[in-house]
């Protein structure tokens, strides 16, 4: 009989005792004690499983578990006599930032670190009173610890609690910190990246660098962040990213892992349907890897819908791909049709890169589970990494898909008002509704403090491209940017239909020409627009459509003039 499916349950305790399905990752434990590393870093995409590894962990090794050995009975961990034995043995400091969301000021994000931090000594508190332990200037710096301590009390408040447990239990401490990360991604979403990088450098310094009181730590998040960022002198860290060949099947489903819970829920027949929506993160070497979140899902409803990438606002990546140059919306268009991006990446995030670094962004795509590595090499004229990526399987290609929808639906629908009347040669109403979803969606496009003008339209046409990519997709094929005839057009749609089929004539191909309104070369709009309109006709933009066999009285053409959010077709 099928175990019960938890959703949502990350409490190892919980999922055990009441017999509800899970995956046996237990002998992670093992590897890791083993490998002796001070100081691990693992970085996963959200959804995979870190939290309710990190409560195994602490549900193994922390003296709170002391007595509930029968948790592990049955697992792989179990099965070796030397692990039996350290069950419930060590202290154990367990705290998670994923809780900290929508911090719009530097103030309530370290009012929260400090809400977590106190947490954790009010389970404690009972230690305070014993003698001994601390000196008179740590007594005086654990006094401080409340919500409303100084940095500094804060910072060093791990590295007490570290001696305060190590003298108690005479054993030195077990750290683990889930989603080490979210802090940080808040603070760059919200502008404050400094005050809280500064701070963070200080908490991990002193908790995992100059701490004699600790044996071994985990820190799990999305990202690795650089090293200059947080971790500036943490030469004791153990990085373990997506690309590492180190515990690769440990966070995710494995195909055989997938394949047996579909067998036990009675639906084999399924899993092709499976594999095509939910297969495809690599770590390391390993291949055909499953976001663990969508497997569960599925198989507590058995219909096949994007969970995983439903499963947060997604609105880092999204203001990044929206705001992007010409360049990261161009590699979109390819990556959402099944294209391959090839580029260098740097996995040590460096988020001050990412409002104009295109390997910035790549980087933080792979980290998040968005683009999987199909193949990388180093070519020896400049011993750099290269990697050949793709979007990862067809629920982040249906949530991309929604995201550049998402863009364009203004509250009266004119975008979709405006595809129509592009669709029907009806001028008039093409040029109201384009200037109501340039008025509704120009500010989004910006990018930096003070954009350009010049620079807005950029941005927004090669948006609006993969707005119309995805609403014509079936109808057209439609490119951008590419060469045809002299030059490179802007944008091209094609008829999906045969030139010599009875369709085609219903369908015209279209050829778009954007152009920014410069007084200096034309006087008025309507200038721009013949501009535009004759540079399609001086670069010859139609021959190849024309070589297809495409005649030109079905060819539309239409120059788009840009002023400000003013919009004029013609």
């Amino acid at each position: 009989m099928a175990r019960n499916v938890a959703i949502g349950i990350q409490d190892f305790e919980a999922l055990v005792t009441n017999n509800s399905f899970y995956v046996d990752k237990t002998d992670f434990i093992r590897t890791w004690w083993e490998n002796m590393d001070s100081v691990t870093l693992i970085a996963r995409p959200r959804r995979f499983g870190k939290t309710l590894t990190m409560n195994m962990l602490e549900c193994f090794f922390s003296t709170r578990y002391a007595g509930k050995a029968a948790l592990f009975e049955g697992f792989d961990i179990w099965k070796d006599a030397k692990y039996r034995e350290l069950q419930g043995t060590y202290p154990v400091i367990s705290l998670s930032f994923a809780n900290i969301k929508e911090m719009s000021s530097y103030q309530k994000m370290y009012r929260m670190i400090c809400r977590i931090i106190c947490g954790l000594y009010s389970d404690v508190r009972h230690l305070l009173s014993e003698d001994g332990v601390l000196d008179e200037t740590e007594k005086e710096l654990l006094g401080a610890v409340s919500l409303d301590m100084e940095e500094d009390a804060a910072a060093m408040s791990l590295h007490m609690l570290s001696k305060l447990l190590m003298y108690h239990y005479k054993k030195k401490v077990i750290i683990l910190l889930d989603e080490y990360d979210t802090p940080m991604q808040e603070s760059y979403v919200h502008d404050y990246w400094d005050e809280l990088a500064s701070f963070m450098r200080k908490l991990f310094h002193s908790t995992f660098k100059t701490n004699p009181y600790l044996d071994r730590a985990i820190m799990t998040g999305i990202t690795r962040i650089s090293k200059e960022s947080i971790f500036s002198d943490l030469n004791n860290l153990e990085v373990v990213t997506t690309t590492s060949d180190k515990y690769e099947t440990v966070f995710g489903f494995t195909q055989e892992e997938v394949s047996a819970a579909l067998r036990e829920f009675g639906i084999s027949d399924r899993e092709r349907d499976v594999r095509d929506w939910y297969d495809g993160f690599t770590f390391g070497e390993q291949k055909d890897i499953y976001n663990p979140w969508s497997i569960t899902k599925f198989l507590d409803s058995g219909k096949l819908r994007t969970y995983w990438a439903n499963t947060s606002s997604n609105s880092l990546i999204d203001q990044l791909i929206r705001k992007g140059s010409k360049a990261i919306k161009f590699a979109m268009e390819d990556l959402l049709k099944g294209g391959v991006l090839h580029t260098q990446l740097d996995e040590q995030i460096v988020f001050r890169q990412l409002d104009y670094s295109g390997t910035a962004i790549w980087s933080l795509m792979l980290a998040s589970g968005y683009l999987k590595v199909e193949k990388h090499t180093m070519p020896p004229e400049t011993f750099e990494e290269e990697y050949d990526l793709t979007l990862t399987n067809e629920e982040v290609r249906r949530m991309f898909r929604r995201m550049v929808l998402d863009w364009f639906q203004t509250p009266d629908m004119a975008y979709n008002d405006f595809v129509k009347a592009l669709l029907a040669d009806d001028k008039k109403a093409m040029n109201y509704y384009m200037n109501e979803v340039a008025l509704a969606t120009f500010s989004s496009f910006d990018t930096g403090k003070k954009p350009s003008k010049k620079a807005e339209p950029e941005r927004f046409y090669h948006g609006f491209v993969l707005g119309m990519m995805m609403d014509l997709a079936d109808r057209y094929i439609i490119t951008s940017n590419r060469e045809s005839g002299f030059g490179r057009y802007d944008v091209m749609l094609k008829p999906r239909a045969s030139a010599g089929s009875a369709s085609a004539s219903f369908l015209p191909a279209i050829l778009m020409e954007f152009k920014v309104h410069d007084p200096e070369d034309e006087a008025t709009l309507k200038d721009t627009v013949q501009a535009a309109l004759r540079q399609i006709e001086q670069k010859h933009y139609a021959a190849s459509l024309e070589s297809e066999g495409i005649p030109a009285q079905n060819i539309r053409k239409y120059g788009f003039a840009f002023e400000g959010k003013t919009v004029l077709i013609g």
